[in-house]
């Protein structure tokens, strides 16, 4: 489970970075958006991987990782999505309206000859 979830971080982690380094603004807010998403993983990941683990505390059960699955990184993860949400909504509208005011998306401004 460990080693899918450490390929899926990395995999989305490139394609992010690869997508934020291309001319257009849309390819940019994808790679803003695939970042986030592997960020999010991440951060989920460190939460610990138990599964059908309750996160409330039991008493007469050992209060470590390994019974219990922690609810600070899914609150985290849960405002993050929130968060990046409404950032893509913002970062969408100021790409259209600079495509109507330049007439192009390309990042410069300008077109490459």
């Amino acid at each position: 489970m460990e080693v899918v979830l450490a390929t899926a971080i990395g995999v989305l982690a490139a394609s992010g970075v690869w997508l934020l380094l291309r001319p257009r603004t849309f390819q940019v807010l994808m790679g803003l958006s695939l970042l986030s998403y592997a960020v999010n993983l991440f951060i989920f990941s460190m939460g610990s991987l138990s599964i059908d683990q309750p996160p409330i505390v039991v008493p007469g059960v050992p209060h470590d990782l390994q019974h219990y699955t922690d609810p600070l990184p899914q609150a985290l993860v849960l405002t993050a999505i929130v968060i990046n949400f409404a950032m893509t909504v913002l970062f969408l509208v100021v790409l259209l309206a600079l495509r109507g005011l330049a007439g192009t998306d390309h990042v410069d401004g300008r077109e490459e000859t």
